[in-house]
């Protein structure tokens, strides 16, 4: 399937207006032929990011998450979310970075990508790697055709400087995130359109400027001398 069924956004607007099993459980059918749209748009999209790129994800299927929501810790007890979302793992230790799309109507549909949480040893080489050189993962952010699709880089931040770095460093804005990605956002006819696929796929492809520096950084030491040998 390489079109998003107008009924599946239909259904997820009908599921935030009722977000209570009774309803779910009443219109599960419906949930089944929507998942399965969305399973087919995401291999879709997995089928043509492949000839591009090296994914280790197996499936559109297994991309998706799921539309049931952990309500333990959460003072929100709607049980389902009401989007279909998933992402693409990129094979490591060798490439770097993760494909993430929100499908969701209301203007919430998403294509984007980057570092959500990288672990400690991670996120403190990205940091050496920007504190000793921050001009490269500068130019791709500052790149007019960059900028022109995904804006500001984004993600959570440490609010003054992270442990052993200088608030007063010159790439302490840099420094500070603890999550790096970029998001493009679509309208409900720009996602339901026959040509979007095609604009997902061009969204992915976009970001592959930013995933080739900070592989770079994740790939290599300070000196430049791999790390996977």
């Amino acid at each position: 399937m390489s079109e998003i069924n107008k009924s599946s956004f239909k259904f997820l607007n009908q599921l935030a207006e009722n977000n209570n099993r009774d309803w779910f459980n009443t219109n599960k059918p419906w949930y089944q032929e929507e998942h399965q749209n969305a399973c087919g748009f995401a291999d879709a999209m997995l089928e043509a990011m492949k000839e591009h790129d090296q994914i280790s994800t197996p499936s559109g299927k297994k991309s998706l998450m799921r539309i049931y929501r952990d309500v333990r810790f959460s003072k929100d007890k709607s049980p389902y979310n009401p989007r279909w979302a998933g992402s693409f793992t990129r094979i490591k230790p060798e490439l770097r970075g993760g494909y993430f799309f929100r499908l969701m109507p209301k203007g919430q549909t998403v294509i984007g990508g980057g570092f959500y949480g990288p672990n400690k040893d991670d996120l403190k080489l990205i940091r050496d790697h920007i504190a000793q050189d921050d001009q490269p993962l500068r130019d791709v952010l500052n790149n007019t055709d960059f900028k022109k699709v995904f804006g500001n880089l984004q993600g959570e931040q440490v609010k003054t400087a992270p442990k052993g770095f200088d608030k007063e460093h010159s790439a302490i804005d840099l420094l500070k995130y603890k999550s790096m990605y970029v998001f493009r956002e679509f309208t409900d006819e720009e996602a339901l359109s026959p040509d979007f696929l095609q604009e997902a796929v061009n969204t992915f492809l976009a970001i592959r400027p930013f995933f080739d520096v900070m592989t770079e950084m994740l790939t290599t030491d300070l000196n430049g001398i791999s790390l996977l040998d």
